[in-house]
Formats: C-alpha cells, structure tokens, sequence
C-alpha cells in the first residue's frame, strides 16, 4: 500500500495542465485514474496493459449496447463499464509517465483504442434504435441519422484535435502556465466522454435516452465548427 500512495502523490505532483480540459475530467477521471494509475503500478502493469483493461471495460459495455434488451439495470452496467473504462483510459498515461515507459507505439495503441471505441459506441446506438424502435418512441428511419451525425462529429473532433496536438509545435518555455479557467471547463462538458457516458443511465427510459444523446449530438456538432476553427488559426500561426 505504501508504493501504491506514493506513487499517487508522485503522480499529483506530475499532472499534464487542465487547461482546455472539462470539469468531468478534471475533477473526476483524472483523480480516479491516477489511483487506477498509482494501483497499477504496485501491481507492476505496463501501460499497455491498462489500455487493454480499459478497452475490455469499454467495449464490453458497448457489446452490452448493441446485443441487449434496453432497461434501467442496463443502462446501470452500460454507463459502469463506460466509465471504468475512461478512468483505466486516463491511467495509461499516467502510468507511462511514472514508469518513465512511455514510447510512440504506447501512444499509437491508446489512441486507436479511443477511435474504435468512439466509433463502435455510436454503432452500438444505431444498433439498438433500429432494433427496439418502440422503446425509444423512434416514428421514422430518420432517427437512425442520429447517431450516424453524432459519430461523424465525435470522429473528427477526436482525429482534429489528436493531429493538432500532433502539429502544433511544443510551447516554449517561460514563465508559470495561467490557471485553468472554469468557465470554459463548465462550458466543454457537453463534449466530454464521461458525461456522455452518463446518458446510458437513461438508457432503460426510452424516449429520455432518445432526447439526452440527440441533445449530445447537437452539442458535437455546434461545438465541432468552433474546434476545427480554433486550431486551425493555432496552426496557421505557429512558427514553422
């Protein structure tokens, strides 16, 4: 117990920045993945290991989604698996920096892991409204674009910002970072995952789910414009 809570206070002493982070991740996954993290490490896991851990959680509940009846019992166990999912996803990381371990193929599985995961986990939704239409109150084949636009949005947003990330030269070095504004991560919990994962409570209520995920869906697409804008001139005004 004792190398698991120091390696959590090495892991507070050592977290990435908050900034453009919503208030779900900060306050919530980040802090349940670095126990998940600091855990992990006393068991002597790999990085790798964790991705997969996390990948297991993740799309056994997306399985659970697409193959089950809808109720409120599955909904609990969807949005359980989702959410364990997302905190061993914030681990990885986590553990490759305490570890010292973190290499490009780490990195490349953990992120071809979320894509999949993004992609299936809207799939598993169109899945499950053109097979339980009644359920949902769905009254046309349109409703089955739903989820088609939601992915589309989650899709690129996940990819833009990844390459941004990936573009974007390191920031130089200077003085302290300024503190993480509030506002901004109050305003980007529309678009966390762990907040949508909170939509599968609702799952078992039919028309709620309906209404909550279409609502999600909006939120992607207002905020997907705003994204690709943003790093877009990030980009365009970055020293080459």
């Amino acid at each position: 117990m004792g190398s698991v809570t120091g390696a959590h206070a090495r892991l507070r002493a050592a977290q990435k920045s908050a900034k453009g982070v919503s208030l779900y991740s900060r306050h919530v996954n980040r802090p349940a993945g670095r126990w998940l993290a600091a855990g992990a490490y006393g068991l002597g896991l790999t990085p790798n290991q964790v991705t997969a851990i996390s990948a297991v959680f993740s799309f056994a509940a997306v399985a659970c989604v697409a193959t089950e009846g809808p109720s409120r019992g599955l909904g609990l166990v969807v949005w359980l698996g989702l959410a364990v999912g997302f905190a061993f996803d914030s681990a990885d990381g986590q553990l490759a920096r305490l570890r010292g371990t973190g290499s490009p193929a780490g990195e490349w599985l953990d992120h071809v892991v979320d894509c999949a995961k993004i992609t299936a986990l809207h799939t598993a939704v169109l899945i499950a409204f053109d097979r339980h239409p009644d359920h949902f109150g769905l009254t046309g084949d349109a409703w089955l674009l739903v989820p088609l636009g939601f992915q589309f949005a989650a899709v690129v947003t996940f990819f833009g910002g990844l390459l941004t990330e990936k573009l974007k030269p390191e920031a130089a070095a200077g003085g302290p970072a300024a503190a993480p504004s509030t506002l901004r991560a109050v305003a980007l919990l529309p678009v966390d995952h762990g907040v949508f994962c909170l939509v599968f409570l609702l799952l078992g209520d039919g028309s709620w789910f309906r209404w909550a995920y279409t609502a999600l869906g909006a939120a992607a697409w207002l905020f997907l414009p705003a994204f690709l804008t943003k790093w877009f001139r990030e980009l365009t005004a970055a020293p080459r």
